[in-house]
């Protein structure tokens, strides 16, 4: 597809990846749309004629909203990406799982995906096209490396299986869906508790770059794979 005059919805846009492509994508043509569960880090999104709307990923009703004001705003949805993401670290030493933690992961991952799926299928099926962008992991790939990070792994596998699942149900509706699978990349997903190779780790705008990239040509891969380049 091309991407010019696009109408373009990222959740989690404030920060990371999200930011990045939220700024890579307002240097072309179109319209961007991020969102966030805080107003943190949206002044420099809002210079560049990004709009932010504030939307937890872990409440449907939330992301209705979000749909709904960029339908009130600009009359469609071109492309939704589905960003928002969550990361915490589990060790089997630990007496318990911290089920907050646990949750955090799974209800941001997993479910905000689905609520941002539905809702943009809804969208998009009025118009009979548009297209779908989920940012899974290459931990959804393999997750021999993801050993303290068991259920944030398991989180991006359960995207996959929902993912094969939605697609096939909705096979003859004009709407495409795209999944990448970035390996690691220095945003602040992982908080203080970086993994030991986070320094070697992709740096976010040129994981951006890719993702826009594959967006921009005509027949875009529907799975794409960005891994870390080799020593």
């Amino acid at each position: 597809m091309k991407l010019e005059n696009k109408v373009i919805v990222i959740t989690g846009g404030t920060k990371g990846l999200g930011k990045e492509l939220a700024l890579g994508f307002a240097k072309l043509q179109v319209q961007v749309i991020v969102s966030a569960h805080t107003e943190d880090g949206v002044q420099n999104l809002t210079e560049n004629n990004i709009l932010f709307v504030k939307a937890d990923s872990r409440n449907e009703k939330d992301i209705v909203n979000l749909a709904n004001t960029v339908i009130e705003n600009y009359g469609r949805i071109d492309i939704w990406i589905n960003n928002a993401g969550v990361f915490h670290t589990f060790s089997v030493d630990d007496e318990f799982i911290d089920m907050e933690k646990a949750h955090a992961i799974i209800d941001t991952n997993l479910f905000g995906t689905i609520f941002g799926c539905r809702t943009a299928l809804k969208v998009m099926k009025k118009n009979g096209t548009g297209t779908i962008v989920n940012i899974l992991s290459t931990a959804a790939l393999d997750a021999t490396r993801a050993q303290n990070a068991k259920i944030y792994a398991a989180s991006k596998w359960a995207i996959r299986g929902y993912l094969q699942a939605v697609e096939a149900e909705n096979a003859d509706s004009g709407i495409s869906f795209i999944s990448v699978y970035p390996g690691g990349t220095k945003t602040e997903l992982y908080g203080e508790v970086k993994p030991a190779s986070f320094y070697d780790y992709m740096e976010a705008d040129s994981v951006a770059e890719k993702i826009i990239a594959n967006l921009n040509n005509e027949n875009p891969e529907k799975e794409q794979i960005i891994k870390r380049p080799s020593k």
